[in-house]
């Protein structure tokens, strides 16, 4: 590829986290933020087994393993604080992290700066707001400009590619023309977080109060570090009586407030995510309201999905800085496939915050009593909670195979040098091929063409494969399985499918 970076608008973790993932790829990256420092306050509080995993990849999951809390779980409550229902997570899931860590995001973005630091791929300016983004109709580099702060001078970069990772006022949004689908959920709320080292009651989980007049969500964030969150309609109750279920500490000189700040949720959809050369990521693309706490989860997914996409297709272009056919269409796997998801995550949110707060219309009761009664039956909470971790549909990079679509699982293995290790830390930033047999030949040519890993199954990990009725699978840089090998078969299932987005260079 040529010199241009890939300019990402937007330095939270999100656009930090593509940055450090492209990185790992050889591809340089510009990060332009418009604020000087990392803003002091808390904001995202959550992330789940799947995102601690993305972090691995970004570099930082034994700095964040110190500065992270595990949750139990969540409990759904009624008007007078008794369990509607219950969802456990587990202090170990599929990705090999706990299935919910609580977090200061403050800290998390800190520790993404300090791994920007020991890249030197990654460069980041700050004070600098991007104030047009322009890109040809023939597919070539993109043009960014941006203001400095300080001397309020203007500086045009040639991009070759821009991740708009800027939230939800985004420049990058209205610079493709995209719109927004509502996905129909739009309240105002209360967030109030506090510092104290006074009792408060908990059982180290989240609570969400399904109370149609005063709904409510509590959290512990840390060892001194609560949360939570009204909907507050006029004439509201003053905040002692509020937190009064939780603390009576709330006039003593250790309990501070470190924030009190009104937030619209909402639910809400980008229309289109890419134009060119230009992608939507995070907030830009997506707003959820914070129910599940999938917000910053969901963006992470949109870094771990398009970087390395998007580092294979500008590694190959062309001597004419324009990409090839072919890997316009790999490009395009980015939306088809982290949209629908995206759409979920939302849809489940919507679906909690009306448990919580059931609307205002006459329904409102039947519909609560409605959603109690049915999370008391037993099992059902399971599949509710599995509905993030579906498998992504068929399509160019995932075939119709049984365990196409879904994550491999992250045991500890034994790495190179005969230590244990992490699987994705022995595996690294390639393709992957995991396999319980001897690899056939045509299998293994595959392999090689793709410059996969080969790595013989463990105990987990063979396990894992039978059950999916699978020899091996070959696993994409995102650990999602591209393909398998049937139980007692010579070869992928479905190669003509994808290895001409994947095996080809630039033309």
């Amino acid at each position: 590829m040529t010199g241009a970076p890939v300019v990402i608008v937007g330095a939270g973790p999100v656009g930090v986290t593509a940055a450090l993932l492209l990185a790992r790829h050889g591809v340089p990256s510009l990060l332009l933020e418009r604020h000087r420092e990392v803003y002091p306050l808390p904001r995202a509080v959550a992330a789940d087994d799947e995102a601690r995993r993305i972090l691995q990849a970004a570099g930082i999951d034994v700095e964040f393993t110190a500065v992270a809390r595990p949750a139990r779980g969540l409990r759904l409550l009624d008007a007078r604080h008794r369990v509607i229902a219950e969802f456990r997570r587990l202090p170990y899931g599929h990705h090999g992290y706990p299935q919910t860590s609580m977090f200061d995001q403050p800290e998390l973005e800190r520790l993404l700066r300090e791994a920007l630091t020991r890249h030197p791929e990654c460069e980041l300016r700050t004070g600098a707001e991007v104030t047009s983004i322009k890109q040809d109709e023939e597919g070539g580099p993109v043009q960014v400009t941006y203001r400095d702060a300080d001397d309020g001078q203007h500086t045009t970069v040639v991009a070759a590619a821009v991740l708009g990772c800027d939230g939800a006022g985004s420049r990058t949004r209205e610079a493709i023309g995209a719109g927004w689908e509502d996905l129909h959920f739009e309240e105002d709320w209360t967030v109030v977080d506090v510092r104290t080292t006074a009792p408060v009651r908990g059982w180290g989980g989240v609570d969400q109060v399904c109370d149609p007049h005063h709904p409510a969500t509590f959290m512990r964030i840390a060892e001194d570090r609560y949360r939570w969150e009204f909907r507050l309609p006029d004439g509201a109750p003053d905040l002692p009586s509020l937190l009064s279920p939780w603390t009576d500490a709330t006039s003593t000189p250790d309990f501070k407030i470190l924030r009190q700040a009104n937030y619209t949720f909402r639910a809400r959809l980008a229309d289109r995510w890419r134009r060119g050369r230009v992608f939507l990521l995070g907030d830009a693309a997506h707003q959820t309201p914070p129910f599940i706490g999938q917000g910053l989860c969901t963006g992470l997914r949109d870094a771990h999905n398009l970087t390395w996409k998007l580092a294979r297709a500008l590694l190959r272009q062309g001597a004419d800085d324009r990409l090839s056919a072919t890997d316009d269409r790999l490009l395009d796997t980015y939306e088809s496939e982290r949209r629908p998801h995206a759409r979920r995550a939302i849809r489940l949110a919507v679906t909690v915050g009306w448990a919580m707060t059931g609307g205002q219309d006459r329904a409102a009761a039947l519909r609560r009593a409605a959603v109690g009664a049915v999370c008391r039956v037993p099992g059902v909470t399971r599949p509710a909670t599995r509905d993030l971790v579906r498998p992504l549909p068929p399509g160019p990079l995932v075939t119709h195979a049984r365990l196409a679509g879904t994550h491999c699982p992250q045991p500890w293995v034994r790495g190179d040098d005969g230590t244990h290790a992490r699987l994705d830390d022995v595996l690294a930033n390639s393709f992957a091929v995991l396999t319980a047999v001897p690899l056939p030949p045509t299998a293994q040519a595959l392999a090689d063409a793709l410059d996969a890993r080969v790595t013989r199954a463990n105990a987990t990990l063979t396990t894992w494969l039978r059950r999916g009725g699978a020899d091996a699978v070959l696993l994409r840089p995102d650990r999602v399985v591209l393909d398998a090998i049937p139980r007692h078969g010579v070869d992928f299932t479905a190669t003509r499918t994808w290895s001409p987005l994947l095996c080809t260079t630039a033309t």
